[in-house]
């Protein structure tokens, strides 16, 4: 049985347009600051958390969002 790679979620801040699609999609891993940026508030995503970022990143129309090794 091989086990899922620990993953970071990553969001690239010049291109966030604060559409918040992302922020809707997962609450309980992403909100906007004051100033409308995007915060990450999981530091290591496995298993449904994993799951759940990548439709995150899917659903960014313009593809801010990012799923990274944990260890790179």
């Amino acid at each position: 049985m091989s086990s899922q790679p620990e993953m970071r979620l990553e969001v690239d801040a010049r291109r966030c347009e604060g559409h918040g699609l992302c922020v809707a999609t997962v609450p309980q891993m992403l909100h906007h600051d004051q100033h409308g940026t995007v915060v990450i508030d999981v530091e290591v995503l496995t298993g449904a958390a994993l799951e759940q970022a990548q439709e995150a990143v899917r659903v960014c129309p313009v593809a801010a969002l990012r799923l990274r090794p944990a260890g790179v």
